[in-house]
């Protein structure tokens, strides 16, 4: 049993704590309180004390790619054009190989631990090699097999099948932090059969489905009105693709596949209509507010997602569209472009940065019953972030310095079931 303790405590499901700490037995939290409430409860319990830090829970990272860490910066000379893009992807990924692409996931996966995140939700090509990073890190996840390029109904049947086993070949291999679900790639490269092909797969199995969902307008173009490059590109491959003259959201109810209430990724061109869908479903979203910046595909209605009740996580995308892997500067830059909407009329608080980088995530993946925030009963995946740098100095407000002043480069203690997967010496820490 171990009682950690900081300046502030932020367990998210309640207010902050001021001078307090959490105390752990095995891999759950059994306490949450003030210091004074700790000492006296739990007197036989080993303590440490983190000083002027900030005890928050785990990052949940809503949506990676673990796989395309090899690809960090390869893509800048195309980011303008998404086609070429999403093609260079593919080809510099079969180039790489799979020895390449394991050992750059790994670090991948070192480099979430390090900035404090302790949850992924983790889309590959190749399942095995998310799966592989996140058992050498230590990190808890859910690794969504992706689907080839499948938009032929003609080859329904047999890329389901190749797809099943592959879940199921991944399921053996499961263990208690790391689960397993289904991304078929976006409602344009996935047959209309393979969807409710895998609709009705995931609903009888209970396993979950991760969908890139309106995220550019090209796809808009195409789902909506049947034109644009990715037509183009279609017809040279020989694929009669025909479009539903609809927007994606209102497809996938269509096909069924709403009712299994899937992650959508990015969700950047959507309706009042198709936030209503969304929310009715019990679907819900991962926000990805970097990557869709630096691909030009525009800011998400954040504010809108929110005011509805959908449950909205934080996702970094590949670090081949962002960059780095870091949910603190993800939340700011998530608030931050949300308030430069005109369409919105709210600001979106630090708090409620925090709880999107966090329990929101949690809720969003559907974990939030064992992670997401600090109450006992649930796993103790924790994190502590260092707030001695000038740049948090002085402290008014906790969240504040947290979400508008730190980074994941302040975070000195990452742990998940109360195993420590990262630590900093307090020393090697800016302003320290």
């Amino acid at each position: 049993m171990k009682s950690l303790f900081a300046d502030y405590v932020m367990p998210v499901s309640n207010k902050p704590l001021r001078d307090a700490g959490i105390v752990i037995d095995g891999d759950s939290i059994i306490a949450v309180g003030s210091r004074d409430e700790i000492v006296q409860k739990f007197p036989a319990a080993e303590t440490e004390d983190f000083g002027q830090a900030a005890i928050v829970p785990g990052f949940v990272n809503c949506h990676s790619h673990l796989e395309l860490t090899a690809l960090r910066g390869a893509l800048c000379d195309v980011e303008g054009d998404f086609m070429a893009w999403l093609l260079r992807v593919n080809q510099l990924r079969s180039e790489a190989g799979r020895d390449e692409l394991m050992r750059w996931a790994i670090a991948g996966a070192k480099e979430a631990a390090a900035a404090g995140i302790t949850t992924l939700g983790d889309v590959g090509r190749f399942g095995d090699i998310g799966l592989s990073a996140l058992r050498e890190s230590r990190l808890r996840g859910i690794v969504f097999q992706e689907t080839d390029f499948s938009p032929d109904n003609l080859t329904a049947e047999a890329d389901f099948r190749s797809l099943a086993e592959k879940v199921e070949n991944l399921y053996r291999s499961g263990t208690e932090r790391i689960t397993f679900g289904i991304s078929p790639h976006s409602p344009f490269t996935v047959s209309s059969k393979l969807f409710e092909l895998i609709a009705e797969y995931s609903i009888i199995n209970r396993i979950p489905i991760a969908i890139h969902t309106a995220e550019s307008a090209a796809e808009n173009e195409l789902m909506t009105a049947g034109g644009g490059f990715f037509l183009e590109i279609y017809k040279k491959m020989g694929f009669s693709w025909e479009s539903p003259r609809t927007s994606s959201v209102d497809y996938l109810e269509k096909l069924g596949v709403l009712a299994g209430r899937p992650l959508l990724i990015h969700c950047v061109n959507v309706s009042k209509a198709d936030i209503a869908r969304i929310r009715n479903y019990g679907a819900s979203i991962a926000h990805c507010p970097k990557s869709n910046a630096k691909l030009g595909h525009g800011v998400a209605p954040l504010a809108a997602f929110l005011d509805s009740g959908i449950s909205v996580g934080l996702g970094s995308d590949s670090v081949a569209s962002n960059n780095v892997c870091d949910l603190i500067e993800e939340a700011r830059f998530a608030i931050l472009s949300a308030r430069t909407r005109s369409e919105d009329r709210r600001m979106i608080s630090a708090e409620a940065a925090l709880e999107l980088a966090t329990l929101g995530g949690a809720r969003a993946l559907g974990l939030d019953s064992q992670i997401g925030s600090l109450e006992a009963g649930k796993k103790a995946d924790l994190t502590v972030v260092s707030l001695t740098g000038p740049s948090t100095q002085p402290i008014n407000d906790p969240a504040s310095a947290l979400i508008f002043a730190a980074s994941g480069r302040d975070v000195v203690r990452t742990l998940v079931s109360g195993e420590i997967v990262f630590q900093r010496r307090l020393a090697e820490n800016i302003g320290s």
